[in-house]
């Protein structure tokens, strides 16, 4: 598979905004606002971790700050001839990227160590010089643009290999390392950056794992279009915060305890800790960008590839309440977790920790959502008129509202799994809510 490199015209259209590079010139530089309004409607992403040092199943890049120099020279010397993902199908990735409910996806283009997933003029120390020889990022975006998923391309302006070749101490963010106080490094990461944003048009956000200064106003003069992330918005890693934050942003997590493959000693968390998380991160309005790896053979591993398939099947019948959402007034009551419909008057209530029968009638008491009379309750997922095998059961939501609060009765009648057990959260919709 091949991508396809074409440059871009003076004027960018995305969607029904219209900008232009001469409009850049003239001081328009940030992010266009609507975009980042449709950044949040997206909601899920996945983050891909992959690089050379995949195949030593260690931390991706830091490992070399601090390590005997000979280690550097044998690891840039010798695994670029060992570096042969052979099982690797790009179609793959973005098929269950497409199952498990992602919206967009942001591949590493150059981690730290200054390795390049990309076919660039600016280094042979780049994927295309491999004994694989293939332009992985180029494969991605081609892949996952013919599932409807945004590309985005994860960059850092820190670059351990440029540095080294400088004769600098590696370190990680100390003044001799930062690329406003090495010309030389600024431009040779501007020039990296106008390969990835020129020749793969495809991509429309990108994400400075560093000090994005001098970096992010380049790539808005260059494709005003392009959405930055982490430079610009707010991308917590590994955490949640306490409260809705005022502006978009997105939380960045990993299904294990590590950003790059773990071959061994690596602890995952399971489906229903996956769910949860990304339910609290859009009850606080935020986005979830959910981390996977590559192995040695080009493959995500099992273990993650489990975990996306059970968050996909939540997603296929609880997506309603993920995308196209808001912060209600208050995030949780307990366990019960709250997103409102972008658009509608429309709460979707989340009950979270606490497995649910199918079958089972259950009544709870919501204190900071009010019906009106046009209110309509139900979970979501069914059409509340059948239970399979109980024709004659009384399947109908009913609600009523009091000075205590919304009262809910409610029966869950659909059935993901074949022992008609269900761990995971069920949505509930109520509409036409008063504010």
């Amino acid at each position: 598979m091949t991508t396809s490199k074409k440059p871009l015209p003076v004027d960018v259209t995305i969607g029904s905004n219209h900008v232009s590079s001469q409009e850049a010139s003239q001081g328009r530089i940030g992010n266009d606002l609507l975009r980042e309004e449709s950044f949040t409607d997206m909601g899920v992403g996945l983050f891909i971790h992959w690089s050379l040092d995949s195949q030593l199943g260690s931390v991706i890049s830091h490992w070399m700050c601090g390590v005997d120099e000979k280690i550097i020279d044998r690891f840039v010397r010798d695994y670029p001839t060992l570096f042969n993902p052979r099982e690797f199908v790009a179609d793959d990735w973005a098929n269950l990227a497409k199952r498990s409910g992602m919206r967009y996806m942001m591949f590493t283009t150059k981690h730290h160590k200054g390795f390049c997933m990309y076919d660039t003029k600016t280094t042979d120390f780049n994927v295309m010089k491999t004994r694989f020889g293939r332009d992985v990022f180029g494969e991605m975006i081609e892949a996952f643009q013919a599932h409807d998923i945004v590309t985005g391309a994860y960059f850092s302006p820190l670059d351990f290999h440029w540095c080294r070749n400088e004769g600098k101490e590696l370190h990680f963010a100390t003044p001799e390392v930062l690329p406003v106080n090495n010309p030389g490094l600024m431009a040779y990461n501007k020039e990296q950056l106008k390969e990835i944003l020129l020749d793969y048009p495809g991509v429309e956000m990108v994400f400075f794992d560093g000090p994005p200064e001098g970096l992010r106003e380049y790539a808005w003069e260059i494709r005003p279009d392009i959405l930055v992330t982490r430079g610009e918005i707010k991308t917590p890693e590994q955490e949640i915060p306490d409260d809705t934050l005022p502006s978009p942003w997105e939380a960045c997590f990993t299904l294990g305890c590590q950003w790059n493959y773990k071959a061994t000693n690596e602890a995952y968390m399971n489906g229903t800790e996956l769910i949860n998380q990304v339910i609290e991160i859009r009850a606080k309005g935020g986005n979830a960008l959910i981390n996977v790896t590559a192995d040695p053979l080009g493959r995500i591993p099992v273990e993650q590839q489990r975990l996306l398939e059970e968050f996909g099947l939540f997603m296929f019948f609880n997506q309603e309440a993920i995308y196209n959402v808001r912060p209600w007034k208050v995030c949780r009551e307990g366990d019960v977790w709250f997103t409102k419909a972008k658009e509608t008057p429309t709460v979707y209530a989340f009950v979270t920790n606490n497995p649910w029968p199918l079958g089972e009638r259950r009544e709870l008491t919501l204190k900071n959502v009010r019906a009106s009379e046009q209110t309509e309750v139900e979970i979501i997922g069914q059409n509340g008129r059948v239970l399979e095998h109980h024709p004659d059961t009384d399947t109908t939501s009913r609600w009523k509202q009091d000075t205590e609060g919304l009262h809910l009765s409610v029966m869950r009648c659909y059935r993901p799994y074949n022992d008609r057990a269900w761990p995971n959260a069920v949505a509930i919709r109520i509409t036409n809510v008063e504010e």
